[in-house]
């Protein structure tokens, strides 16, 4: 009988702890302010830059994860079609496409972070991302994918890395696979048309981890002869509360020598760096890059920028070019002086994590040049921005014009957040895929059939 009372007590108490919960995320919702602008305004070559707006309260305005009901997807541009290409996944974060058309996916979270959730803020912030669908532990492992009679569906599915410490970034050069765990880049060896790799990794690299690790998603790209990684770092906070000795590697995209494994900071002052895409017609590296929180729904844009060598883009001191951010103390004029503007506004907190150059695309020719990319949603801006994926058209190397939806339909009516895009690739047949780490699917794009 004290066995059944102990059990009973447990489940009230978890009921409580649920109930007041909810009613202080309530509560916190109601604090705050509300955009005056559209996201249509903070986006595209010249955004607006309205005047920060700081609560005493930050606005919190979370999208509750629920999923997709049965039989339901999202929606893309006529001419195309969405089907599910592998479904019933555990937290899809980031996608890689092999030569042979083997789709890799990382099944990652943030791994954990004991000096990350420290005081208010940081249990805040917990109670947000496990609301928002970021609070399940990570399954560390990637799966192999393929589509073996090419239907746009996966039929073979396989665990091919397992035990990784929150997998990330991905890249292929000759039979060395790379892959960016949260605090290293490890090598494999892979066999063309391999379902599994057994043998450990070799690490060639450490890259910036430790118990705060607040931005713990770590991307990679290879060069274009072979020899080098460019790995991407996030910063340790907001905008350096913790004091820039914290921030030591961060906020920075490395490049990494292959052959010896040192690195060197290719370029900084990016808050946080995720996707990493060559242009096809001027072979720049560019990022998608999340900006600071905490002044306004309508600041800061987030953005695509190409990534300059030894290039500075203003985090912490300044956003957006040299628009100083007052919170940040001691200031460093000299840096904020070199300070880069971005080449193309996003809409502020639609953080973009995904970024895939269309190169050999069979999507209609609306999407013969330009990117696509993932933005997985808002937290701090009220209403919501974000959720879906959009293309971004170039023409001689650089952004033109507006972005075009490409995936949409990840909100319901009520602002509850049935998906949120993260990845995005091309598949062999140059189709889009989208890895989807609330609906736990990677859907894919492909052109609508011509009947």
């Amino acid at each position: 009988m004290t066995a059944v009372c102990n059990v009973l007590r447990g489940r009230e108490r978890s009921l409580l702890r649920n109930s007041l919960t909810a009613l202080f995320l309530l509560a916190l919702a109601a604090c705050g302010e509300t955009a005056k602008l559209q996201v249509a305004d903070g986006t595209g070559p010249q955004p607006v830059l309205p005047a920060p707006r700081q609560t005493l309260i930050p606005t919190v305005n979370i999208a509750p994860a629920t999923g997709w009901p049965v039989g339901a997807m999202p929606q893309s541009p006529p001419g195309t079609r969405v089907t599910a290409f592998a479904s019933g996944l555990d937290h899809p974060r980031w996608l890689f496409v092999l030569p042979n058309g083997d789709v890799l996916v990382a099944e990652s979270n943030a791994p954990p972070k004991p000096e990350d959730g420290k005081g208010i803020k940081g249990w805040v912030m917990g109670l947000v991302m496990k609301r928002a669908g970021a609070g399940v532990p990570s399954a560390n492992r990637i799966t192999l994918l393929r589509d073996t009679d090419g239907d746009g569906v996966a039929d073979v599915r396989s665990n091919f890395l397992q035990g990784l410490n929150s997998p990330f970034g991905m890249a292929l050069i000759g039979n060395d696979l790379y892959i960016a765990t949260t605090d290293a880049v490890l090598r494999f060896t892979y066999t063309t048309g391999a379902t599994a790799i057994t043998a450990s990794g070799v690490k060639i690299a450490d890259l910036p981890g430790g118990p705060i690790n607040h931005h713990w998603t770590k991307n990679l790209i290879a060069s274009a002869d072979g020899t080098r990684l460019y790995a991407t770092v996030g910063s340790n906070s907001n905008v350096g509360e913790r004091g820039m000795a914290a921030e030591a590697g961060r906020a920075a995209i490395f490049e990494i020598d292959i052959k010896t494994g040192t690195h060197r900071v290719f370029a900084s002052g990016l808050r946080n760096p995720n996707g990493l895409a060559w242009e096809k017609a001027t072979g720049a590296l560019w990022t998608v890059v999340n900006e600071r929180d905490e002044l306004g729904s309508d600041l800061v844009p987030d953005y695509l920028t190409s990534v300059r060598d030894g290039g500075f883009y203003g985090w912490p001191y300044s956003y957006y070019g040299q628009h100083i951010d007052t919170r940040v103390t001691p200031q460093r004029p000299d840096l904020v002086a070199s300070a880069i503007a971005p080449d193309y506004a996003l809409g502020p907190h639609t953080a973009p994590l995904g970024l895939a150059s269309s190169a050999g695309t069979t999507l209609p020719v609306a999407f013969a040049n330009g990117m696509f990319i993932g933005q997985h949603g808002s937290w701090n801006r009220r209403p919501h921005s974000g959720y879906k994926v959009i293309f971004v058209p170039f023409e001689n190397g650089k952004p033109l014009g507006m972005p075009i939806d490409m995936l949409t339909g990840f909100l319901s009516a009520e602002g509850k957040a049935l998906g949120r895009p993260v990845g995005v690739a091309l598949d062999k047949q140059g189709a889009l895929l989208v890895a989807d780490d609330v609906g736990n699917v990677v859907w894919r794009v492909g052109a609508a059939r011509v009947h």
